[in-house]
This record gives structure tokens, C-alpha cells and sequence, in this order.
């Protein structure tokens, strides 16, 4: 296993309200009448859940002129000033790990750096109450190797016993991350995704009739359309780049950063970076 480091705070924009410090989750906006009333905002014709005190007081101006109906009504309210609550709900979200354990990755020893870094993630999640997931694809499949969990334990194995060689199935890998956070969200549509790809950005095996890289774009294009946050992160060595990385990238209308020497806290600072806006 790499070297692993204490992690700095890992905040994420994926709402809008940020955690304010270590061990609380995130709170994110819900459409379900649960969760913490912070403000009101327009109905616009939707009759759930109103907010009766910003009701009353988006029609308090108007009651001079509204006399004709305050013969009949003490206090008159139309349409328009209908308010609905904006509640927000504690949620942990969830950061989806997708490696490529393949030797086009290079040398086993990148691979251990990879896996300090993915540990060093797991950890800041796991005490934030984020839940996360690890999927790594080799040979001519991809595996869920740990299911969305926030067992840090069950991350160590996971990491400890990931097989390294073989033929790179990147759009399986792809897929299977579709699918999972697809499954995710049904169960948990509270939760904000952030997929994390780490990989060279070579694909060279199939699981249609399609060539191997259009069908990873293709699959790529597929998680951007569900407006699923990514990072890419190119495990290539510079000397030996393509490009590939940055190509999957656009296609999963990701950022995609090159990392020249893969160490814990560089890859922790990059995803950092990403996840906090930039702050």
C-alpha cells in the first residue's frame, strides 16, 4: 500500500451549503417535505408545502389595494404570493472510485502510490460521513471491488487485494460506474455523485461490437448526460501521453489533470481543488 498522509479538509460544491467543519455532512436541497426549513421561494402554482409566513408577507403590501376582497376576507391573498419552502437535509454524498488496474498504467510501483492516494480519499470521506465506492476494471472486466459503504476497514481490504495487469476493458469500467450510481440514486436521490477516474485514458477491449475507445466515449457521454460530476485523472507518464486521458475527459465533460509524479498529497490537493471550486 502507498504512503498515506493526514488529510486537509475536503469540502465539495455539489450543493450550494457547504460543510463548515470535519465529521458533519453536507447539506443539500430537497424537494421532499423533510429536512430543515432555511427560506421560501415562489410557488409558481405548486400548492405543496407553503411557506404560510413568507405567504403572508409577499401579500402584505398589496392589502390597500385589495379592499374589494378584504370585505369579505380579513387578510387577501392571490396566486402570485404564494410561497413554497426551500428545505435542505443533512446527506452524505458519495465519491465513486474508477480505477484502471491495468499495466498500461505502468509499473506496479504507480499502482501503490494510487492506492495511498485512493486510501488517504477513503479516510477525509469516511470522517466526513461521505459514503464511498471503489470499481476497478482489468483483464476484460470491471468489478465492484467495494460497494458505496462509509467502512473505511472495508476500503483497506478493498485496496490491499486489488489485482494489477491485463488488457484494459475501460468501457466496462465505465458502464459499471453508470449502473452503479444509476442504482445509487434510486436509493439514496438525496445524494450528490462524484465520480473520480483514474486511468491512462486507453481502452483495448470491448463489450459490444463497437471499437473499444468510441465505445468508451460513448459510455462517457452517457454519465455526463446525467449530470454527473467526474475527475479525471491521467495515470500516464508524460514522456509517454497521448492524450487519452483528456479525450475521455471531454466526453465526460470532465477536468482531467496530469500528474508527472503520482504522490498522495499532490493527487489529494488536485481532487481538493476540484471538489472546493477552486477555494
Amino acid at each position: 500500500m502507498g504512503e498515506t498522509f493526514k488529510p486537509r479538509q475536503l469540502n465539495t460544491p455539489l450543493d450550494k451549503l457547504s460543510r463548515r467543519q470535519a465529521g458533519r455532512r453536507s447539506y443539500t436541497r430537497t424537494e421532499r417535505k423533510h429536512g430543515r426549513y432555511i427560506r421560501a421561494r415562489p410557488a409558481n402554482g405548486r400548492l405543496d408545502d407553503v411557506a404560510f409566513d413568507a405567504t403572508l408577507r409577499a401579500a402584505a403590501p398589496y392589502q390597500r389595494r385589495r379592499i374589494e376582497k378584504r370585505k369579505r376576507l380579513a387578510f387577501a391573498i392571490e396566486k402570485q404570493d404564494i410561497q413554497r419552502k426551500v428545505r435542505v437535509k443533512k446527506t452524505a454524498n458519495l465519491v465513486l472510485f474508477l480505477v484502471d488496474a491495468s499495466w498500461s498504467m505502468a509499473v506496479a510501483e504507480r499502482m501503490n502510490a494510487t492506492k495511498g492516494a485512493i486510501l488517504s480519499l477513503l479516510t477525509d470521506a469516511y470522517q466526513r460521513r461521505d459514503r464511498v465506492g471503489l470499481i476497478v476494471f482489468q483483464k476484460d472486466r470491471a468489478t465492484l471491488v467495494l460497494p458505496p459503504t462509509n467502512s473505511v476497514q472495508l476500503a483497506q481490504r478493498a485496496l490491499v487485494n486489488i489485482p494489477v495487469g491485463g488488457k484494459t476493458p475501460l468501457s466496462a469500467g465505465l458502464l459499471l460506474a453508470y449502473d452503479t450510481l444509476r442504482q445509487e440514486h434510486l436509493v439514496h436521490p438525496d445524494v450528490e455523485p462524484l465520480l473520480i477516474v483514474l486511468t491512462d485514458g486507453a481502452g483495448n477491449v470491448s463489450i459490444t461490437t463497437m471499437p473499444p475507445q468510441e465505445e468508451a466515449y460513448r459510455f462517457a457521454e452517457m454519465i455526463a448526460e446525467q449530470d454527473i460530476r467526474s475527475i479525471v485523472i491521467n495515470m500516464e507518464h508524460a514522456a509517454f501521453d497521448q492524450g487519452l486521458a483528456q479525450m475521455l475527459a471531454n466526453h465526460l465533460k470532465a477536468p482531467c489533470y496530469t500528474l508527472n509524479e503520482l504522490k498522495a498529497e499532490s493527487l489529494y490537493a488536485t481532487v481538493r481543488q476540484e471538489m472546493g471550486g477552486g477555494g
